[in-house]
């Protein structure tokens, strides 16, 4: 998605108390004109324009991947020094609390979008024009996965439908309860599903299939479990979707858009950027930050040691062979051990810890590097919802639902590819079979610690997990004191 300029555009898009002030997205528009706010939807350019611009909160995706591994027991923080990014450091040893950078920009990043999916549906009825309704409907669906991430990280969020708001209104909305946030999530959803086409001929939008297969994993997150079998398996039976042959090809640039990705926000290797500001970029900042530091060698590129897998994960693999081990980890010593020149390659270790493994499917290597400074430029496109995980998550609804059945095709589908045996069994050990294989299959994609929440895993998985308060991060204090004190904090921080 490209950038917008509001510089000369006049447009104020996030006013819901959310202020990016480090970050200037620019759209250069042909002539320059000054256009209020309140009178802008007057063409339908205006619409698709505004459109972009919500899809460009999709950029941040590369945090979810972050927090999703190193608050679960996939990954430690790593990097440089503990005090390297401090946040992450203090979410993988459960001492996260109400100050966390990390954190606020996940609540920031995602109420912005919310705004500017809201800006557009506030004017939704201004003008009428061919294709109003696909971009109304993509608009209420981005809306549903911002408001779907606050929930999931925070649980009762304010929930604002349809407009913007004024600084003084900020101080008086209210926390929504978690019920009332799912329910809009699944009426955006819905309309979005009956409203968009099913296939979407611009690269990166959205179409009726990834609607269906959010609203699924939505439902399958509130544990109705029907429900979310209905909605997943339209997306299996619309044939629109196959796992690909080679699962060791599916984060690869060069096999982008292929037929596993359900959903996948693009990026561009084609435009620098710099630290001061990771929501301005347009190349994905994941594959940078997790590469081997000081790298010297063969394949990768030296990145910044981040979020490195634990050696738990590298052993919770069925099988030794199971080609997705590899594929998702990266033993370094391992591949240094098989290369033609060893003794030639080199790497460091960071101070923030070090476990010899590295994300495989979100990490820099030298064919895909962005422009300087390329730690940040990644074009590789993070996919947020694959077909396998929409089998599986039809496996688990379905097993859950009493149809075990169908949920063993589903997950048998996922393990065949992989040419692992069969699973046959039922009920409860079904059930942790497909949560087993979730891991195998889903691991570095950002989904483990939420998984291990919503199944209730967390606190027999994860160092220094406490129930009743780790299920949610903190309201970040700061947006507490901007709405005047008027939220209550999550229980135990």
């Amino acid at each position: 998605m490209k950038k917008f300029n509001y510089k000369n555009f006049g447009i104020v898009l996030i006013t819901f108390l959310f202020s990016l002030t480090a970050c200037e997205k620019f759209l250069e528009l042909e002539p320059p004109f000054s256009q209020d706010a309140d009178n802008y939807f007057t063409e339908p350019f205006h619409y698709e324009l505004a459109l972009i611009g919500a899809y460009d909160l999709l950029q941040g995706s590369f945090i979810n991947i972050w927090i999703g591994e190193i608050a679960s027991d996939n990954s430690i923080a790593g990097g440089e020094s503990v005090t390297d990014s401090q946040g992450l450091h203090e979410i993988e040893a459960m001492t996260h609390g109400a100050v966390n950078v990390e954190l606020r920009n996940v609540f920031q990043w995602n109420y912005a979008g919310i705004s500017r999916a809201n800006f557009i549906l506030e004017n939704k009825d201004n003008i009428d024009f061919e294709g109003k309704n696909q971009i109304i409907a993509e608009a209420t669906f981005l809306r549903a996965y911002y408001y779907f991430q606050l929930v999931k990280y925070f649980g009762d969020v304010p929930l604002v439908i349809d407009k913007r708001l004024g600084a003084d209104e900020v101080t008086e909305i209210k926390r929504s309860s978690k019920v009332e946030v799912y329910a809009q999530i699944e009426t955006d959803l819905n309309f979005a599903a009956v409203t968009l086409n099913p296939v979407n001929p611009v690269k990166g939008r959205i179409n009726k299939w990834a609607a269906l297969a959010l609203l699924g994993k939505v439902q399958l997150y509130q544990n109705k479990f029907s429900e979310s079998a209905t909605s997943l398996d339209q997306v299996i039976n619309s044939m629109q979707y196959q796992l690909i042959s080679d699962f060791r090809s599916l984060f690869t640039v060069g096999n982008e858009g292929h037929s596993e990705a359900v959903f996948d926000i693009q990026y561009s290797g084609l435009e620098g950027g710099g630290y001061g500001c990771l929501i301005c970029l347009e190349g994905n900042a994941a594959p940078g930050f997790q590469g081997i530091r000081q790298y010297d060698g063969p394949i990768y590129s030296d990145g910044n040691s981040y979020n490195l897998p634990t050696q738990d994960l590298y052993a919770s693999f069925e099988a030794a062979d199971d080609i997705r081990r590899n594929a998702t980890v990266l033993d370094i010593d391992s591949f240094i051990s098989q290369q033609t020149n060893p003794g030639a390659i080199s790497y460091a270790v960071g101070g923030g810890g070090h476990t010899g493994l590295y994300n495989n499917k979100y990490i820099k290597k030298q064919a895909e590097l962005g422009l300087p400074d390329n730690d940040l430029t990644s074009p590789v496109n993070n996919i947020v919802i694959r077909f396998a995980d929409v089998l599986l998550m039809a496996a688990e609804a379905h097993n859950r639902s009493n149809n075990d059945g169908q949920a063993l095709v589903y997950l048998n589908q996922v393990r065949s590819r992989v040419n692992l045996t069969s699973v046959n069994a039922g009920g409860q050990t079904l059930t942790d079979a497909i949560w087993s294989e979730r891991r195998s299959e889903l691991s570095g994609e950002g989904h483990r610690f939420f998984d291990l929440v919503r199944t209730g895993q967390a606190a027999s998985s994860i160092n220094g997990f406490q129930t009743g308060k780790h299920e949610l991060f903190a309201i970040p204090e700061i947006e507490i004191s901007l709405a005047g004190g008027n939220w209550s904090q999550n229980q135990g921080y």
